[in-house]
């Protein structure tokens, strides 16, 4: 399998169940890197930096492309299948949802460090959403990103599988089929 095929991107709007879903492949076995935003605005919050979503969002762009080449290249030293909490490309919907120019740089990150063809793609489930001290998005917005995570990803070639709304022992299941790793 080659380095590409084994990186496998859950992207969605926020509170859709992604990391929940990857905490739950995580303890089956699989590979997972962290997705940036949350770490991102925690460690902004405790030094009172701007760097937020909230206050300076081309600057929390920056720091979350930075996330997220550096998780790409520690996945490298990772044998079998990875998951990423989001990847590149969502650097580029969360600018574009903005209304913020994309960096040529981003656009050359998402050109050069690609994942498998197959993006798992996970929709707005009201019935879970819940806010919080970090995720301030309303249900709207978090429908908005999807929306856009559907347009970037399917412009980059990707192909998108969308997680059925299921329990999360259901939802891990088929993933991992989906990925020719369940029965």
């Amino acid at each position: 399998m080659s380095q590409i095929d084994r990186f496998v991107v859950v992207t969605g709007g926020p509170g859709s169940g992604k990391t929940s879903l990857i905490s739950a492949l995580a303890a089956e076995g699989l590979r997972a890197m962290p997705e940036a935003g949350r770490a991102i605005i925690q460690d902004q919050v405790a030094i009172d930096g701007n760097a937020l979503p909230w206050a300076d969002r081309a600057a929390f762009a920056e720091l979350m492309l930075a996330w997220d080449l550096r998780s790409y290249r520690e996945a490298r030293g990772l044998d079998g299948l990875v998951l990423f909490d989001r990847g590149i490309p969502d650097v580029i919907g969360y600018l574009q949802l903005c209304g913020l120019t994309v960096p040529e740089p981003t656009r050359k990150a998402a050109a050069l460090r690609r994942y498998r063809a197959q993006v798992f793609i996970a929709p707005p489930w009201p019935a879970i959403y819940a806010g919080d001290a970090e995720r301030k998005q309303s249900l709207e917005e978090a429908q908005a990103t999807h929306e856009a995570m559907l347009r970037v990803y399917a412009s980059l070639g990707y192909e998108l599988v969308s997680l059925p709304l299921l329990p999360v022992a259901e939802r891990a299941a088929f993933m991992l089929r989906e990925l020719g790793q369940g029965a």
